[in-house]
Order: C-alpha cells, then structure tokens, then sequence
C-alpha cells in the first residue's frame, strides 16, 4: 500500500486541534498473565475502564484528556474498543484511579477498528499528536470483534488461551482453515525459550493436532508429556504459544511433511535444546 492511500486513525476521526491537544493513546496488551483480548471478548467494559484507567505508579491522564484504549491482537496489530473524555480523577494506586465519559460519536467504530502500530517503547500511554501519523488502519470489521477474524498463515501467533479460545467458540474462518492445511508448527516455551517443533497431517490436519494440545497440553509428545506431570498443565496455559513455520496444501504428501519437520528440527536445533527427542 503506498503511503499517500495510508488512512490514518486520525483520518478517521478527525479529531480537531483543541482536542489532539489532550489526546492520549493508552496501548494494553499482556501483563504477564492476561491478554486483554480475552478480557474483551468476555467483557469489552473490563478493557474499556479497568485496563484502560488502571493505575500502578505512573499517573497517566488528567482531567479533560482524552483517552484512546487500543488492546494488542498480534505482532503490530491493534484493536480500538473506546475513546474516553477523563472526568474525574479519584488518587488510586493500583487500582482505578479515573472516571471518563464515552465519546458518543464514535460508537459505530469501538471494537472495529483494527490499526497497524510498531509500538517499539516501553511506556503504556503516549500522546496522540507525537504518533497520529503512525497509527494506520489496516481494517474496519463488519461486526465488533468477536474473535473469529483468521489473520492468515503467515500471522499465526497464539497463546494457549487464544487456541482454546477458537477450539472453543469454533469460528468458521478459523476452523476451516486449520482443517484445510498440512503444516510444520512451532511450540514455544516462553518461561524457557525451548521449542517444539511437530507437524500436523491427518485428516483434519491443523484442527485436529492443535484440539490435543488444548485438552491434554501435551499431545502424547514425551518430553511435553514429562512437563505437564512435573508443573502442572497450568504451566502449559500460562506460558506456551503456537505458531506456524510452514503450511502446505492437503494434497501434499505425508513423507514431504516429514522431512519439513526433520529440516527444521535441525534448523532451530530443538532436539538438543527443545522438547524434541525423535
């Protein structure tokens, strides 16, 4: 896409001066133990006060501001679900420590909305005026975000809680497209760095390999296995992420398959260092 058909957020809303002035971006994603994502799609008011006015040390808003919740989809991917105008501040650490009135005029665009952000800092908030031309839309849903939205092969990034999440709810787009393509996969450990690496045939290829891992965590793989006995399926919910390395047509044969996943078995060395033992 060149730039010049880029449309901005602010594009979008076109927010005037007075109010870019006091604008703010707050960016959520994991805290270590939840993905704001689930948060919202079980209660998008959980994102929209507690995760957007919470407050540890740092005091991010003032009264009159204007603060913009985005909550992380994956990789640079983010989801607008409210704009709120700062109403009161209420001198809360850790805890809610804001009240704030929804701007009304941008309903129709909460939960829809999808932006394009490198959020290459560490701070939560920023202003909006520093970012506005950063902040790129890349998609405006049909419907508030449910969950369903397959981002493609290529983007396949998902914590356990996320791959429950569609084995679940059983969105189309999703499971059509996991029943639709042999693959090489990637298992990352992210408390340890160590990977496994698998492939998926089968008759339901991708679908089927994956619903074993959300029951059992482990998929019958010995060393997975080892770990779920010695910390806890716990452990597999909390810290676990799965991702592509490679996707192939059903047609494919099952000895390529194989020899994919010997390739990158090598590659990324995960029988000497990972959960790999064959």
């Amino acid at each position: 896409m060149s730039e010049e058909k880029q449309l901005t957020l602010n594009q979008l809303l076109n927010l005037d001066n007075q109010q870019l002035s006091v604008a703010k971006v707050k960016f959520n994603q994991n805290n270590g133990e939840v993905e704001p994502i689930n948060d919202f799609l079980n209660d998008p008011e959980m994102v929209n006060n507690q995760w957007l006015f919470w407050r540890n040390k740092n005091r991010y808003f003032n009264v009159g501001d204007l603060a913009i919740c985005l909550i992380k989809l994956r990789n640079d991917q983010w989801l607008l679900t409210t704009i709120k105008k700062v109403t009161k501040e209420l001198d809360v650490t850790k805890g809610v420590n804001y009240e704030g009135q929804e701007l009304a005029e941008y309903k129709a665009l909460y939960g829809r909305v999808v932006l394009q952000y490198h959020k290459g800092h560490q701070v939560q908030v920023r202003k909006f005026q520093g970012i506005e031309d950063q902040l790129i839309v890349s998609q405006i849903l049909p419907t508030v975000y449910d969950g369903t939205v397959f981002p493609g092969y290529d983007n396949i990034c998902l914590s356990y809680d996320q791959l429950a999440d569609i084995i679940k709810k059983e969105p189309m787009d999703w499971i059509n497209a996991l029943k639709a393509q042999k693959a090489v996969y990637l298992i990352t450990d992210k408390a340890t760095g160590k990977l496994y690496v698998g492939s998926a045939t089968g008759k339901e290829m991708l679908l089927e390999r994956w619903q074993n891992y959300v029951d059992n965590g482990h998929g019958g793989n010995k060393d997975l296995v080892r770990l779920v006995e010695e910390e806890g399926f716990d452990y597999i919910k909390k810290n676990f992420q799965y991702s592509l390395l490679e996707n192939f047509n059903s047609v494919v044969g099952d000895n390529i398959m194989l020899e994919r996943e010997k390739w990158w078995k090598k590659v990324l060395r995960s029988r000497e260092y990972g959960y790999n033992k064959n």
